[in-house]
């Protein structure tokens, strides 16, 4: 019998598509891969989000490791040509040990066209896979995903009004990001943890960013380097249609 798994990952448009999700289908299972490396506050929205959802999570682990530190730590490793390994090890093996081979899978994607490029890559690499964009399907980009999490009546995690685009890996900075918009931002907002995180990426030689087509260490980017601007909730035409529908199914 095969199951549809909504992939969770405690943000805005993660919530859409697993509320879109369970409006078809009320028996989706919503699992969420454990990486020691949330935000606080994204535990209380996801909290939120499921009594609003009337659901809960499936956590899964890895058995091999702790927390995304671990991972570099180990492997002495964090990105570059090869990925983060912290996804890989924390995100993909877990799931790859979860899921069926007549599992649906239900991923947050948003209509956005970054995002689009970047589920025609997973489908690429994943062919094997039965899997579905929700927001995509809908048309539904970022901004309309915030805009319709604060019409569900929650708050938005917190990392969004700080100006990133996704509410993930605020413990250690996403060292998937190459942007120095980025890496400034997470500076000016967790300076403790960017010395950290740029403190290890001298000591094992990972440039994480890249400036002028250079790659360089984080702790170069200068002071004054500007930051990512945030999102601003925005709901078109198609996600009030969304939106509508949503409200008339419950």
């Amino acid at each position: 019998m095969s199951r549809t798994l909504v992939w969770w990952s405690t943000g805005a448009a993660s919530f859409v598509a697993a509320q879109l999700t369970l409006r078809e289908n009320p028996n989706a299972i919503v699992a969420r891969c454990e990486t020691g490396n949330e935000d606080p506050d994204n535990y209380r929205f996801e909290a939120d989000a499921m009594r609003r959802l009337n659901a809960t999570v499936t956590l899964l682990r890895s058995t091999e490791y702790t927390d995304v530190w671990d991972v570099w730590q180990k492997r002495r490793y964090m990105a570059g040509i090869a990925g983060a390994p912290c996804t890989s090890a924390m995100k993909i093996a877990p799931r790859l040990e979860f899921q069926r081979p007549t599992d649906v899978h239900v991923f947050g994607y948003t209509a956005d066209q970054k995002d689009v490029e970047r589920f025609e890559l997973l489908k690429a690499n994943y062919f094997e896979l039965t899997v579905r964009a929700p927001l995509i399907e809908a048309g539904i980009t970022k901004a309309a995903s915030l805009a319709m999490v604060e019409r569900a009546g929650l708050a938005l995690p917190r990392s969004y009004a700080m100006g990133f685009p996704n509410a993930n890996c605020l413990k250690t900075g996403c060292v998937k990001a190459t942007s120095p918009d980025y890496w400034s931002l997470y500076r000016f907002h967790f300076p403790e943890n960017f010395a950290r995180t740029a403190a290890y990426a001298r000591e094992i030689g990972a440039r994480l960013t890249r400036i002028k087509d250079e790659r360089v260490f984080i702790d170069e980017i200068p002071a004054d380097w500007p930051m990512t601007a945030p999102i601003v909730p925005a709901c078109d035409f198609l996600c009030h249609i969304a939106q509508q529908n949503i409200e008339e199914a419950a």
